[in-house]
């Protein structure tokens, strides 16, 4: 048998080849870089964005829908939240969905449709946001709805968010049309592939140029070292409030954060990003917390430090946030589940100190030894392996 003439075919992925170089002058001209470990560091980022462009390209299909998972702990944008399993599900207008699950004891799970999508000089539009309050769940946690995809309808979001990382699990989730159920999919033909790799090239540098445009219209609106009052998130869930800022530090400097634990959410959570609008290291470092994983003070409040170093006296304690070698970066409360709305009296207040002067902020804060901290940063890797979220 002879084999097919190799010409026929050649050059299809030549337009991610152009997007990657393109990408990658992208990112090693950032503005924001400082070192060469903010490089390699932009370098590990552009090894998710190209993953996130090919699942993007190649995994979903508009015929046979499927939850993808494309942002996780190797492929992080957009500040993900380290306690959420993102799912994407790509809609097209006019057509039947059915959603089936089975619930697990996550602290939320929420939808949200999109329309659009997020580009550098705009955000998408939320058509619709819910959470499972809204759906009949069965006491096995098995639940179904069906949607049909509205007029502008792009993208069905899932959100799974884990307020206590070690005793929380995951449920399931799937997605069908009903009309193409039982068909075989397309074949592969050479336009075929020539449009997904063309599609990848696009999300790849368009995902980098809009992250690096986000937090502009946000976070870095926002004096450096503050945090805003809590708000509705712009474009986001309907029961989450969040408060976001920026920061900027010397090494020998400190952010305190002072916020009251509120028992009307199901999830509370804090967050420290870096400047690629991603979030840092939560696997190995402890660089977020929630409300179960942090300590809350008598007083009702819980008191975060954001530092380099550790902050009491050079020792650690349980509600240090590492900057992980970041001397600038975001930061983001959020507070998802709510009952009511926040106002003023429930957000953070912050303190620039240096790290000798942390101690009088923190009244009823006790030191960590190194083997205490070393036991919740394994628990932390332990956790993120059971979710599987890569």
């Amino acid at each position: 048998m002879t084999s097919p003439e190799p010409s026929a075919a050649y050059g299809l992925t030549e337009p991610l080849q152009q997007a990657i170089a393109e990408a990658e002058e992208l990112i090693a001209n950032a503005p924001f870089i400082r070192t060469e470990a903010d490089r390699l560091e932009g370098y590990e980022y552009l090894s998710g964005r190209i993953r996130m462009a090919m699942q993007t390209a190649f995994d979903y299909d508009l015929e046979q829908p499927l939850f993808v998972n494309p942002t996780h702990q190797f492929s992080k944008q957009g500040l993900d939240n380290p306690d959420a399993v993102y799912l994407n599900a790509y809609l097209r207008e006019g057509v039947e969905y059915v959603v089936r699950g089975r619930r697990g004891t996550s602290a939320d799970l929420s939808f949200q449709v999109m329309g659009g999508a997020y580009t550098a000089d705009s955000a998408a539009t939320s058509l619709m946001a819910f959470d499972d309050r809204k759906l009949q769940v069965d006491d096995d946690g098995s639940f179904e709805f069906t949607y049909t995809a509205e007029p502008g309808a792009k993208t069905l979001i899932v959100r799974e968010v884990f307020n206590d990382w070690d005793t929380e699990t995951r449920g399931t989730i799937t997605i069908e049309r009903p009309d193409t159920l039982g068909r075989p999919r397309r074949p592969l033909t050479q336009e075929l592939l020539r449009k997904k790799y063309e599609v990848a090239a696009r999300s790849l540098t368009g995902s980098i140029q809009t992250w690096f445009a986000f937090p502009q219209f946000f976070q870095y609106k926002e004096p450096v070292n503050t945090l805003t009052v809590p708000a509705r998130t712009p474009g986001g869930l309907e029961s989450q409030f969040s408060s976001i800022g920026h920061y900027e530090l010397a090494e020998d400097e400190a952010l305190v954060v002072e916020v009251p634990r509120c028992d009307d959410c199901s999830y509370q959570g804090i967050q420290v990003g870096s400047d690629w609008y991603a979030s840092t290291d939560y696997e190995t470092h402890q660089t977020s917390l929630t409300k179960a994983q942090a300590v809350t003070d008598p007083d009702g409040v819980m008191r975060f430090v954001i530092a380099e170093r550790p902050p009491l006296d050079g020792e650690p304690i349980a509600n240090w946030l590492e900057t992980t070698g970041h001397r600038t970066g975001s930061l983001m409360l959020r507070w998802q589940r709510l009952e009511r709305d926040l106002t003023a009296a429930d957000g953070p207040v912050v303190h620039t100190v240096s790290l000798s002067d942390v101690r009088g902020l923190l009244p009823h804060t006790a030191a960590l030894s190194d083997e205490a901290y070393a036991a919740r940063i394994a628990r932390r890797q332990q956790a993120v392996a059971r979710r599987m979220i890569s």
